[in-house]
């Protein structure tokens, strides 16, 4: 269903995402964007492609520099993943590391460390107290940690 979501843009590489992510930032594009990068999973996670999930992660660097410029304090980035996959084991599936949780806000001068999260569901809770939403029942919100 697409209720609530007020657009859906169709890319065709996390290089795409990025460069669509960065025009919609440009234009102040409403309240919550969210993108999905797979390629880092599914060409070169599970394809145990090491110099293309290293060639991949340059250009995202790239690409996410250009995007922490044009953020203002208002705004908060939050990057994670929802599971492993380490290129280098030697098993194509899923791989059981922490998944990272990068969380950026130009409100914040200094970095600060998150720690590990008992829960996924703390980004839900974290993103819930951005706009001021009821507390979900699972999580808790690291927004007074980060702004």
């Amino acid at each position: 269903s697409m209720r609530g979501i007020s657009e859906s843009i169709k890319t065709q590489s996390d290089a795409h995402g990025m460069e669509e992510l960065i025009k919609l930032v440009k234009r102040n594009y409403g309240d919550i964007v969210f993108v999905t990068l797979v390629d880092f999973d599914t060409k070169y996670g599970h394809r145990n492609d090491t110099y293309g999930f290293a060639k991949a992660l340059m250009e995202f660097d790239e690409a996410l520099s250009v995007l922490l410029d044009e953020l203002d304090v208002h705004d908060l980035l939050i990057i994670t993943a929802d599971h492993g996959n380490d290129p280098t084991t030697p098993s194509t599936d899923h791989s059981r590391e922490y998944v990272p949780l990068l969380v950026y806000s130009k409100a914040n001068e200094h970095g600060k460390c998150l720690g590990v999260r008992k829960t996924f569901a703390d980004v839900a809770a974290t993103i819930a107290d951005v706009f001021s939403l009821n507390k979900p029942s699972v999580g808790e919100s690291f927004l007074e940690h980060i702004v």
